[in-house]
């Protein structure tokens, strides 16, 4: 919801203003390559906008996850691997970073991609604090001592800074002119393997290959990116050949389509999660009591069941079982009669919950629905919201809630399941949880360089936020997806990122 993500939730579903539905916006510069194949990708809505380091909307990062490049990026494991910078040395106290950057890199029209590039970039971030500008909180100076050399410098040593700087495309490499001309938001400019080369908003975008890409041309010679949000008319325009690829996919269909030879199902544990957060800036939910008998009278099992059929795995904190980070951690069974005794001791007897659940994710209306029902015999009564997702954000943003429901998305590193959410100065802390012994744990995690050593750290965080319900985690999805048997090269990834430049499509 990388990423990130992950980032703040990476899954906005927001409205582009500018252009009117369906009016196609032809990028002249960038039509190189558009001899191969054109595969075309449908997606569950449209991108609010297409400058990375601004937009917070899933739906964007599909499309400019082809677009853009990182310093470096994640590979299948999710581990950190060169890209624009080829390589890397650090000093030996673990303060100085030296990146080299690839030869003959350019950008979509042409222009050298340079040290500056960099220079300008992350510095926009911190400069203009945009929501990743947390990332960047150990650094104290970003230098270019040539062309080719990127030097950072950080405060402590900083063993996520990989991580940080390419776990996602909100940390993507921009181009000055393209920023300062306003374009970025519609005709974003980048050093990907494709270009931007028509945007009909409300209907499609189009990416031309780009021949000159560092990491070689593409196969294919466009994707093309239908917005379509109805799981059926998706799965439908797959089986006509319609479309080529989609993951609009009900979890529903998930058993059908795994014996269904028309189609290739991408089925892969991820490195999200699904969570409910209660306002503890309003009372009574700024009573750990009260919040720890919510946490006691939902049914996880339950919710999994009905949003994912099966296909997620229920978990009481953040990070998967499948991850390293992993912490064991079973407190909160369904104990309806120890949820109770809990609001007794908080003096609560009842009352209504304000539930933020969104239209866009209609996983969160499911759950909400169920979470209702099981609040009931606490005399508790649940009044469901569902704006847009834009609309959903500006709630959240504004403290405007009670509860709410959301997924985090394209978490690689500890530090990003965590430290946003629930340091008291995390930016995406929109609970308003705070404990100084949370603080000081994600602190240390942050600068501990010992791996063993570093995830006893945020076992203990991710504990102490658990039993003090800051998140009530429900579950972690799987990547779903599904495209056509012609589609060749393509894997689903852990990191939700979806990546075409390695996928060809034959006849």
């Amino acid at each position: 919801m990388r990423t990130g993500l992950v980032a703040a939730s990476l899954i906005a579903a927001l409205v582009l203003t500018g252009c009117s539905a369906g009016e196609a916006v032809d990028l002249d510069d960038a039509d190189g390559g558009a001899d191969g194949p054109v595969l075309i990708a449908a997606i569950g809505g449209e991108p609010d906008q297409l400058d990375p380091q601004k937009t917070s909307s899933y739906f964007s990062f599909e499309v400019l996850e082809n677009v853009f490049d990182t310093l470096v990026e994640p590979d299948e494991n999710l581990e950190m691997q060169p890209a624009l910078a080829e390589s890397w040395d650090i000093s030996d106290d673990q303060l100085t970073w030296t990146f080299h950057l690839r030869d003959g890199v350019t950008f979509h029209d042409g222009s050298e991609f340079t040290s500056e590039d960099v220079v300008y970039s992350y510095t926009r971030i911190i400069d203009e604090e945009l929501s990743n500008a947390w990332k960047f909180s150990a650094i104290t100076d970003i230098a270019a001592p040539d062309d080719d050399t990127v030097v950072i410098t950080v405060a402590q040593p900083t063993p996520n800074l990989l991580s940080n700087l390419g776990g996602f495309k909100g940390m993507a490499i921009v181009e000055k002119e393209n920023v300062e001309s306003g374009e970025i938001t519609t005709a974003p400019v980048g050093t990907g393997p494709f270009s931007v080369s028509e945007y009909a908003a409300g209907d499609h975008i189009t990416l031309a290959a780009n021949p000159d890409y560092w990491g070689g041309a593409p196969k294919l010679g466009r994707v093309e990116y239908r917005f379509i949000s109805e799981p059926a008319t998706a799965q439908a325009a797959l089986k006509a050949g319609d479309i080529d690829w989609t993951d609009v996919v009900p979890t529903q269909q998930v058993q059908r389509l795994e014996g269904d030879d028309t189609v290739t199902l991408g089925l892969t544990p991820s490195s999200d999660y699904w969570y409910l957060a209660l306002n503890e800036r309003r009372e009574p939910w700024n009573d750990v009591r009260v919040r720890q008998a919510i946490a006691y009278a939902i049914d996880r099992d339950a919710i999994v069941q009905a949003v994912s059929y099966g296909t997620a795995a229920q978990n009481q904190l953040a990070i998967p079982e499948q991850s390293f980070w992993y912490t064991p951690y079973d407190t909160y069974s369904t104990d309806l009669d120890k949820a109770k005794s809990l609001l007794a001791d908080a003096g609560v007897t009842g009352g209504t919950i304000d539930m933020l659940a969104t239209s866009d994710y209609p996983e969160t209306v499911t759950a909400a629905q169920i979470i209702a029902s099981e609040l009931e015999p606490l005399g508790i009564t649940v009044s469901i919201r569902q704006p847009d997702f834009s609309t959903w954000l500006d709630e959240q943003n504004s403290g405007n809630f009670d509860m709410l429901m959301m997924g985090w998305l394209g978490n690689i590193d500890p530090d990003d399941f965590y430290y946003s959410q629930h340091h008291t100065d995390g930016g995406s802390n929109a609970q308003g949880y705070s404990n100084p012994e949370v603080d000081r744990l994600l602190d240390a995690g942050r600068i501990e360089t010992d791996a063993d050593a570093r995830k006893d750290l945020y076992g203990q965080a991710a504990t102490i936020i658990a039993d003090e319900a800051s998140y009530i985690y429900l579950y972690n999805p799987s990547v779903i997806q599904v495209w056509s048997p012609e589609v060749t090269g393509y894997e689903t990834r852990a990191d939700r990122a979806i990546r075409f430049r390695d996928t060809t499509l034959n006849d």
